[in-house]
């Protein structure tokens, strides 16, 4: 029904937007987002959305890439996985982490999403390994790392890796006000701080 909605950030929180598309306010449920990546408000902001209508919701679902959305879609195709669970696999890994865990069998990887298990990460890995190429695989990735990385991105990943999960990295680091000359390693000592 609709394929993307344009229009400036009224709020932002860790989970969802709400965007103002002439003068009506769609509230959307997003992956949780890197620091850098996080709209500020008041911002025009292109989203492309899914929307998902049950007997008991409407709710609708936003994705600052197609090729987010794309993945989401494959996401929600296997049997057993909501929109609600890709939403999470989606916030506790990068679609590149996805894609590249499918084409290697990594049923770890994808278990690290909340509420996936093995059982279900190796259902969604043999229903989709024949829907992820690894030319587009290998495509995407050298363009998120074209795209360039924040010292504050870093820091989030890195608090990923010491074992936090990427919302409370992610909030630890949003918490922090940081200059633009702080290093990586600056931001992360302050967010383990925050985080303790």
């Amino acid at each position: 029904m609709f394929a993307y909605l344009k229009g400036t950030v009224e709020e932002v929180s860790e989970n969802s937007l709400i965007l103002d598309v002439g003068g009506v306010g769609y509230q959307l449920l997003v992956p949780a987002m890197n620091p850098s990546e996080m709209p500020r408000q008041g911002e025009t902001l292109k989203i492309h959305t899914y929307l998902s209508v049950r007997e008991d919701a409407v709710q609708l679902y936003g994705f600052r890439s197609g090729g987010d959305l794309a993945l989401f879609r494959l996401l929600i195709s296997v049997n057993g996985i909501g929109p609600k669970a890709a939403l999470g696999i989606l916030s506790a890994l990068t679609a590149d982490d996805i894609r590249f865990a499918i084409l290697s069998d990594d049923v770890k990887t994808i278990g690290k999403a909340p509420g996936i298990g093995p059982k279900t990460a190796r259902k969604i890995i043999l229903e989709l390994k024949d829907k992820v190429s690894l030319e587009e695989a290998f495509e995407k990735k050298l363009e998120n790392t074209q795209a360039g990385v924040s010292p504050r991105d870093e820091a989030a990943e890195a608090l990923v890796s010491l074992g936090y999960s990427r919302s409370d990295a992610l909030r630890a680091v949003r918490s922090i006000e940081i200059s633009e000359d702080m290093t990586a390693e600056a931001i992360l000592k302050l967010a383990l701080k925050k985080i303790f």
